[in-house]
């Protein structure tokens, strides 16, 4: 892989890392969603159960939220690393390298397509 191509990537992997850790940020600045959350259902026998159901809705949606912004993160550091120590862009199941439009189009691949596709 050119080391164009390698730095192109490397700065689209920070840029998204950034965007992701000011997503998990303003989680956890949100007044500590999760706290806030089960305190607010704790007293679910003050209101109607229909809130109570759109309230329990609404506070999986940000946990799941919150849990792959935390998995996208993780990702991108993984990628991040592998750049670091010189297996970024080689399969890690088939040892094969992986095709610069793939790591273009989804720059944490870890796989080739054929690799990808494989049963476990």
């Amino acid at each position: 892989m050119d080391q164009q191509l390698m730095n192109q990537l490397k700065q689209q992997l920070l840029e998204d890392r950034q965007r992701v850790q000011e997503e998990l940020d303003s989680f956890e600045t949100n007044e500590s969603f999760l706290e806030e959350s089960i305190g607010e259902l704790n007293s679910a026998d003050q209101q109607h159960p229909a809130d109570t159901g759109t309230e329990m809705y609404e506070r999986e949606k940000d946990m799941a939220l919150h849990r792959r912004a935390e998995e996208e993160l993780s990702e991108i550091d993984h990628a991040l690393e592998k750049m670091e120590n010189g297996t970024y862009g080689i399969c890690e199941k088939s040892g094969k390298e992986i095709p610069a439009e793939r790591l273009k189009a989804m720059p944490t691949a870890r796989y080739t397509i054929e690799a990808a596709n494989q049963p476990e």
